[in-house]
């Protein structure tokens, strides 16, 4: 069953409404579109993770107590998938017990209403959750479009085809085996597409130049890690990423760049994409080089080690990992 906004205008959001009770889903499918919601019903968990599945709500009012998958089961898959745990979930139930709202609490439910509601108090918070929706996908949008910018910046050297993703499947195995959380993880993988996006502000003629840089041109290159991270700083969902982005170019014995960090001022997800970077650029074949075997790239990563250009332990977990490269 679907009910859509009948109010003239662009609809402040799409509602799914679960409820294995027909004349509750009818009352708040009318409230709903009444305030301007185009409305999807479900009248049972299966359903509603299908319905979730295929139109993406702005937002779910749900009711807890169903036959077969209830409100609680519901909201914790949600929740528990990258790909929907932003959706506000608000839980409808007749239960008051402490226990059942904690339970609400720890499967992420946003919000909870008693049933029957006061219609006052459901057309504020259902509001308030579908503007909150709207800010995180605008910045979902914007990230997005940076992350876009990433692979447009590579795809200005042909030689670089393919770089970023390597990137960030080596970043992941190699902080995989130094036990990362998710968090950092998220931040190496978003690093690995931004890391080089600063080189927007380099021209062709630097970038894609095929002898030896002069100094002044190799200065202005090296801007390019100041550049990402001022357009990083435009976003806070890329705070964790900002270091990356900026320090991938630093060593061990200060002579890397923009900022001369030495041994651990270095910060670890910078780090790690540093050493994959150039495992990377070792392994792949470039206008002025051919591509290192394995074996090759390993022995000149040990040899920066000895000279104080990459962190030895860090080598060597990576050629640890070696066959999952």
């Amino acid at each position: 069953m679907e009910n859509t906004a009948g109010r003239a205008g662009r609809s402040p959001g799409r509602i799914l409404v679960v409820d294995d009770e027909a004349p509750n889903v009818q009352v708040f499918g009318r409230l709903m579109s009444r305030l301007g919601y185009e409305v999807r019903t479900a009248a049972s968990g299966e359903l509603a993770l299908e319905s979730v599945a295929r139109d993406r709500p702005d937002l779910v009012l749900l009711d807890v107590n169903m036959p077969g998958i209830d409100g609680f089961e519901v909201c914790r898959r949600l929740k528990s998938d990258a790909r929907t745990r932003l959706i506000p979930i608000v839980l409808i139930t007749g239960l008051n017990a402490a226990e059942d709202r904690i339970r609400g609490i720890e499967a992420g439910a946003d919000d909870f209403l008693a049933k029957p509601p006061v219609i006052a108090e459901l057309e504020a918070r259902v509001r308030s959750l579908t503007r909150l929706k709207r800010y995180t996908d605008e910045l979902d949008s914007a990230e997005s479009i940076i992350l876009t910018l990433g692979l447009t910046i590579e795809s200005r050297d042909p030689s670089a085809r393919g770089h970023c993703e390597r990137l960030a499947r080596y970043a992941a195995a190699l902080g995989t085996r130094l036990g990362l959380d998710h968090e950092q993880h998220v931040a190496l993988h978003r690093g690995a597409f931004l890391h080089d996006v600063g080189k927007v502000g380099i021209p062709d003629v630097i970038l894609l130049k095929p002898g030896c840089l002069t100094p002044s041109e190799w200065a202005l290159m090296q801007q390019h890690t100041v550049i990402g991270d001022r357009l990083c700083g435009e976003l806070r969902v890329l705070d964790e990423v900002r270091p990356i982005v900026r320090h991938h170019h630093e060593r061990p014995d200060g002579s890397g760049y923009p900022d001369q960090l030495q041994g651990e001022e270095i910060p670890l997800l910078a780090r790690i994409l540093n050493v994959v970077d150039c495992y990377d650029a070792l392994t792949t074949e470039r206008p002025y080089k051919a591509a290192f075997s394995r074996e090759q790239a390993f022995r000149e990563l040990r040899d920066e080690a000895v000279r104080g250009w990459k962190f030895p332990a860090l080598v060597e977990e990576l050629i640890g990992i070696a066959d999952s490269l």
